[in-house]
């Protein structure tokens, strides 16, 4: 008498490939979800910063940060009391005191949300999705000093740092609103620069 062994049809070995391919492809589209919001969310905070930037220059004539006079018309302090004639009204958000009250100043007057009672720019500074933090800037940009926000630490991929740049600008690295400091071909992680103002 033969014994018959039982085993798995060719029928149901590809039924269960089907449904790991699907698992696996629903699990590669729900990661490209995530990393599509993620770049969405970075632009929308910064044209929040920016849009919270210039909302604080019509209402006070000064930069965030780089507000030179200590008290305004009506007698009360611009922005955070704690930042009063820490600006030297250059135009410029340059120094680490002046980073620092540039947040404080605008959370401390409604245009941003947050605990002004920082003491380090990081503290009070807004998180990208990445886990670095958006900061003002200013340097040295096609000759001339600008302000700009920037990411304080290199924590975008360099495929995503290109995809920002290639959805809200340009897609080159070192031209236009969205910056690198190297080229995106070089897959180290980037911190990008933002929007000069």
């Amino acid at each position: 008498m033969t014994t018959q062994k039982k085993g798995f049809t060719l029928v149901e070995l590809s039924i269960v490939l089907v449904i790991i391919g699907l698992l696996i492809g629903g699990v590669l589209k729900g990661q490209s979800m995530i990393e599509n919001a993620k770049v969405k969310r970075v632009m929308s905070d910064v044209d929040s910063l920016v849009s919270a930037t210039y909302s604080y220059q019509d209402k006070f004539n000064a930069l965030p940060g780089d507000d030179a006079s200590t008290v305004a018309a009506n007698g009360v302090a611009n922005g955070a009391a704690a930042c009063a004639g820490i600006g030297d009204g250059n135009g410029l958000i340059a120094t680490p005191a002046e980073r620092l009250c540039a947040y404080q100043d605008l959370i401390d007057e409604g245009f941003l949300t947050g605990n002004a009672a920082g003491t380090t720019e990081v503290a009070v500074a807004r998180t990208t999705p990445f886990g670095s933090s958006f900061v003002f800037r200013s340097g040295a940009i096609n000759g001339a000093n600008q302000n700009f926000i920037g990411m304080i630490a290199a924590a975008v991929p360099a495929d995503v740092a290109q995809s920002i740049d290639s959805k809200f600008d340009d897609g080159i690295w070192n031209t236009g609103d969205i910056t690198s400091g190297t080229i995106y071909t070089n897959t180290a992680t980037k911190a990008l620069s933002f929007v000069r103002f």
